[in-house]
C-alpha cells in the first residue's frame, strides 16, 4: 500500500493520544538504542524524543511520503526505510516502539518475541494495535466490498491486515523467567464532526486496501457506499457530532536487569 503523511495527519491529535498513554507505561530506560517501528510522519517519534532526546532515536517506516515528513519535523532524527517483517536492529535496543503499525505486519507474534528477544537487560518492547476489526466502520468496509459491483476487485484486501493475537497468545507467547509483559485495552471515544470524518479518518489507516484495488472509475461509488452505512451505524449526537469508538491493544516486554 501507499500511505500519505497528509491523510494521516488530518487527525493528529487523536492518533497521537494512544502513543503518548503508551510512552507512558514505558519505565526509565538503560543506554541504548532507541527504534520508532512504523514511524509514520514522526508524531510518535516526536514524544520519544521529548523524552528520551534525539541523538538514540532512529525512526523505520516503509512509505517514502511518510519518512520524507519525518524528516521535515525532525531533521535531528535519523530515520530508514525498511520492512519490519526482515528488518534487524544494528545492535540490542533499549526500546521498541510501536504505535498503530504491528496490525499490517504478517506473523505478528513471531515478529514480537524476535524483538523481545533482541532487548537489552532492561530494555522495553511497547507496542499498540488497533482492536477494531469488528467494529461498524470495519465491519462497513467489508459489507461494502461484497457487493457485486465491487467484489472481484476486492477479494484480498481485507486479507493485508493481520488480525492481531489475542492476550493470552500474547502472554504464553512473550512471557518468562526473564520478561515482564503486560497486556491492556484500551477504548476511545472520539467525537468527530459529522459522518464524512469518520471516512476521512479511514482513509488514512484502514480503507486505504480497499480503495487502492478499485479502478478509479469506482472509488467513488465505493466510498458513497461505504458512508451510507457508516451514517447508519453512527448516529449523530445532539450537537450533531458523531462518535467513533476505538478499541486499542496495548502491550509491553520488558526484559528484566541482570542482577549483580
Amino acid at each position: 500500500m501507499t500511505w500519505s503523511a497528509a491523510q494521516y495527519l488530518k487527525f493528529e491529535d487523536q492518533r497521537t493520544r494512544p502513543a503518548r498513554d503508551l510512552l507512558s507505561a514505558v519505565p526509565d530506560l538503560p543506554e541504548g538504542a532507541i527504534y520508532d517501528l512504523g514511524c509514520g510522519p514522526a508524531n510518535s517519534t516526536a514524544l520519544i524524543v521529548e523524552r528520551f532526546g534525539a541523538a538514540r532515536v532512529t525512526g523505520v517506516d516503509t512509505a517514502p511520503d511518510m519518512l520524507a515528513a519525518a524528516a521535515k519535523r525532525l531533521p535531528d532524527c535519523r530515520f530508514i526505510c525498511a520492512d519490519l517483517s526482515t528488518w534487524e536492529p544494528e545492535a540490542p535496543a533499549a526500546l521498541f516502539f510501536a504505535n498503530a503499525v504491528f496490525q499490517w505486519v504478517p506473523d505478528t507474534l513471531e515478529v514480537l518475541a524476535w524483538l523481545s528477544d533482541r532487548l537489552l537487560p532492561g530494555g522495553v518492547l511497547a507496542v499498540q494495535m488497533p482492536d477494531n476489526l469488528t467494529e461498524p466502520s470495519h465491519a462497513a468496509m467489508r459489507e461494502t466490498a461484497a457487493e457485486a459491483r465491487f467484489a472481484a476487485h476486492l477479494a484480498d484486501a481485507e486479507r493485508l491486515r493481520t488480525p492481531i493475537p489475542p492476550p493470552r497468545r500474547l502472554f504464553e507467547r512473550l512471557a518468562g523467567p526473564d520478561r515482564q509483559v503486560d497486556v491492556w485495552h484500551t477504548v476511545y471515544n472520539h467525537p468527530l464532526a459529522d459522518t464524512d470524518a469518520i471516512v476521512e479518518w479511514v482513509k488514512g489507516t484502514g480503507l486505504r486496501p480497499f480503495l487502492e484495488r478499485l479502478p478509479a472509475a469506482l472509488v467513488p461509488a465505493f466510498t458513497d457506499a461505504y458512508r451510507d452505512r457508516i451514517a447508519m451505524s453512527y448516529p449523530a449526537m445532539t450537537d450533531g457530532r458523531v462518535l467513533l469508538r476505538f478499541p486499542r491493544l496495548f502491550l509491553t516486554v520488558r526484559r528484566m536487569p541482570e542482577t549483580p
